[in-house]
């Protein structure tokens, strides 16, 4: 029989739930869905980062669209740039911390006692996954107009603030620049018990034949670290050249 206390979180826990959809303004057909998004590997088997990895792209299908409607005299480089600060983690962390999900993210002990509720690789990637929730709960326009919802209140213009760029937005811009394919990430390996992971990726340029891995401790904190060598790569290849 379940204790008060048990029952008690509970309540807690289905109230943080509707109000969070109540913040979101979409209710949830699936609820399983948000409670997958909100759900680090930590806690559960079934959790979060699936739904992160769609999410990732749909948020930058929806920015894209958002920018190129809202700034239409802008060049592709200019949009693109902007569409990179709008969708780091700096920026999508503090969305995350607007939307309150520092309450209701599940995680587990020692993800809890390390300030996993405040880290924002997790919350970044939390949203992400709600993003990705929302789209196959009720479609790409519910999920587009929750974007536009989450940027409603954010400063778009042409002159954005483009200092402190990561590793990542930094390699976009040089390939694009040199009129080259993004590059791909992807897991090698993941390393580590659940609380405690580390993530090795590959940051892969096809069209150079050009492959860099990193370290992280989070899928994200890795893909920066893997740019970070593909950067000092490209570098050290360009030095050579000339």
């Amino acid at each position: 029989m379940a204790t008060s206390s048990a029952l008690g979180r509970s309540t807690d826990l289905n109230a943080d739930m509707l109000q969070l959809q109540q913040r979101l303004q979409h209710v949830f057909k699936d609820p399983g869905l948000l409670a997958r998004a909100l759900t680090h590997r930590s806690f559960s088997v079934d959790h979060y980062e699936r739904l992160e990895f769609l999410g990732d792209s749909v948020l930058s299908l929806a920015v894209s669209d958002m920018l190129y409607l809202r700034l239409s005299g802008l060049p592709e480089g200019d949009l693109s740039r902007i569409r990179a600060n709008l969708v780091r983690q700096d920026t999508l962390h503090k969305l995350a911390v607007d939307l309150g999900l520092t309450q209701v993210l599940k995680l587990g002990e020692g993800e809890m006692r390390s300030g996993g509720p405040k880290r924002p690789s997790i919350l970044a990637d939390a949203l992400e996954a709600i993003i990705g929730a929302v789209y196959l709960d009720a479609g790409y326009a519910a999920a587009q107009a929750l974007v536009q919802r989450l940027f409603q209140a954010v400063d778009i213009s042409p002159h954005m603030d483009a200092i402190g760029k990561d590793p990542k937005t930094q390699l976009q811009e040089l390939l694009q620049g040199r009129k080259l394919k993004l590059p791909e990430y992807r897991v090698v390996a993941i390393m580590g018990a659940a609380h405690q992971q580390s993530f090795d990726v590959a940051c892969e340029i096809a069209e150079l034949r050009l492959s860099e891995r990193g370290i992280g401790g989070s899928r994200r904190a890795a893909e920066q670290s893997a740019a970070a060598a593909m950067l000092q790569t490209l570098e050290t290849k360009t030095d050579h050249d000339n």
